[in-house]
């Protein structure tokens, strides 16, 4: 059976003739709209933008980090947000590496900006929220590796909020048996998992609360903000408004129009960027070369781009990748001219 499995993996003639798709890298026109909104604002001008594949994650510190390192310490960013999360330990990193070069930071939120892009808009001084921007609730949930498997032998995300609710359900309907819930829920979610789930919920709070003591040095105001984003929304994909953002105490505003259609602009390009570039072989084998992450300014962009073949094995029903060459690119104009790299960043 090995044999046979690694014969599918070693590419055929058939694959050997098909081309590689490739995103478009559009630097120019990127840098375009950039130079446009700099001219609206009075302070620099920083892209960090996630596509539906991406996520907040920590090789995105070191990328901002080099971004930060050419354009020096800055009075005021204003940084356009859109993502739908990833890590919050990576949030907090970013925004702690942010606040080492910037006096002021003024997220910029035309679009969504869920879970861990939410704690990074709190790390801002101020929130501009477009007509359809949105935060979300940054309640926390994880892959363990005694997570529950899905249809598709792939590990399921546990939220410890389900978990409270199955709970409490279990509770409401069986009061008058005192059986432990715990006993039916450990069948299908094992010990290791809820426990780790629930240090993953203080965790959260804790994150947000750091986050925001950064430019909010009441401490009672931090612990109420963090509590209420980590507890109080019955859905992780509930959106913030910006009504909702000011009262439960966030500096929330309207963004300016022409901001706002210029943001607009951008985002168009950036998923040109990073639409699907899939390149299929057969049913069991494609090659991925999506751009997942944008970090740009004037003069620099840097994204990640994934470069891998998956394969799916049959007998596990699940995929796994092969060759993998993904890694960061950067795209800069040095002395008049436009010059690409790989980045290596660990």
């Amino acid at each position: 059976m090995t044999q046979e499995i690694d014969n599918d993996i070693i590419d055929s003639p058939r694959e050997q003739e098909i081309p590689i798709i490739q995103p478009p890298v559009l630097f120019k026109e990127t840098q375009a709209v950039i130079r446009q909104l700099s001219s609206m604002l009075d302070g620099k001008f920083i892209a960090y933008w996630n596509s539906p594949g991406g996520n907040v994650c920590g090789n995105d510190t070191v990328a901002i980090y080099e971004m930060l390192e050419k354009i020096g310490n800055q009075d005021r960013v204003y940084l356009f947000l859109k993502s739908m999360g990833g890590d919050g330990k990576s949030s907090l990193r970013i925004v702690n590496l942010l606040r080492r070069y910037v006096k002021e930071i003024i997220a910029l939120v035309p679009l969504q900006c869920a879970s861990a892009a939410t704690m990074i808009a709190l790390g801002a001084n101020e929130i501009q929220m477009g007509p359809m921007a949105y935060l979300s609730p940054v309640d926390t949930s994880l892959v363990h590796d005694l997570s529950p498997l899905d249809r598709d032998n792939m590990r399921v995300s546990i939220s410890l909020d389900e978990l409270k609710r199955v709970i409490r359900l279990w509770q409401g309907q069986k009061s008058n048996d005192n059986t432990n819930p715990y006993e039916s829920l450990f069948t299908y979610v094992h010990p290791l998992v809820i426990g780790a789930v629930d240090r993953a919920d203080s965790l959260s709070v804790m994150l947000c609360r750091e986050i925001l003591s950064y430019h909010i040095k009441e401490q009672e105001k931090c612990e109420n903000i963090s509590n209420i984003l980590n507890s109080k929304y019955p859905a992780h994909s509930y959106p913030i408004l910006m009504d909702e953002a000011r009262r439960i105490g966030l500096n929330a505003t309207e963004i300016d129009p022409k901001v706002h259609e210029k943001l607009l602009e951008l985002n168009e390009i950036y998923s040109e960027m990073g639409q699907r570039a899939i390149t299929d072989f057969s049913d069991i084998k494609y090659h991925d070369n999506e751009i997942l992450n944008i970090i740009e300014t004037n003069d620099q962009q840097l994204y990640y781009q994934v470069d891998k073949d998956w394969y799916y094995r049959v007998e596990e029903r699940r995929w796994i990748y092969l060759n993998d060459a993904s890694c960061w690119r950067k795209v800069e104009m040095h002395r008049g001219k436009m010059r690409k790299s790989r980045v290596h960043l660990s």
